[in-house]
């Protein structure tokens, strides 16, 4: 019987690996989106996303939520590690937080949802 977590670790990775972050962290994604499925007419282009990360989840299926708030509305993506649509990540700020998930900033707006920067490297 195969393992599938065997196969997983032996495929290659045809992407270079992606930028180390943290939760609380800021980043700046470029993601790809399909545009025009109207008359079999698609295009793509890269769109960028930034903001900070509010949870890691790791394993086989791992994935990372980016919460950002745009026109006063919170937005956020979640995005697996290995997904196609995902082209770059960059760390534009290191954050320091002292908890594994920020799910709390949700309720938070203005000030209260800051999150300190680290001075780490």
């Amino acid at each position: 019987m195969v393992d599938l977590r065997e196969l997983a670790e032996e495929r290659p990775s045809d992407k270079e690996k992606l930028a180390e972050f943290g939760v609380g962290d800021n980043v700046r994604l470029m993601l790809w989106i399909t545009e025009g499925a109207a008359r079999g007419q698609e295009t793509r282009r890269l769109q960028p996303f930034e903001g900070t990360v509010i949870k890691i989840k790791k394993g086989l299926a791992a994935n990372f939520t980016v919460r950002r708030v745009q026109r006063g509305f919170g937005v956020e993506r979640t995005i697996p590690l290995a997904s196609p649509r995902l082209e770059s990540l960059s760390v534009t700020r290191r954050g320091k937080v002292r908890r594994a998930k920020l799910t709390y900033l949700r309720g938070r707006t203005g000030r209260a949802a800051r999150v300190k920067e680290a001075n780490r490297i």
